[in-house]
């Protein structure tokens, strides 16, 4: 079956930065704050989110 996803698809918009293999990273919004606890300790990082080239939204935007 045929999709929206097949034209709209993360890997075709001007807001996604491919990193390795099928992933890449959503630039649309400015990166989100992640918490995340290590042993005893609490620590903050900020990333945009990671997504697959196949993934889409309604966000997209065309390159070009």
């Amino acid at each position: 079956m045929e999709t929206k996803t097949n034209t709209r698809a993360c890997e075709a918009c001007a807001h996604w930065n491919k990193l390795e293999g099928d992933a890449g990273e959503c630039r649309r919004h400015a990166p989100q704050t992640i918490s995340f606890k290590v042993d005893d300790e609490i620590q903050f990082e900020s990333m945009f989110p990671v997504t697959s080239a196949d993934d889409w939204c309604g966000d997209f935007t065309k390159v070009g």
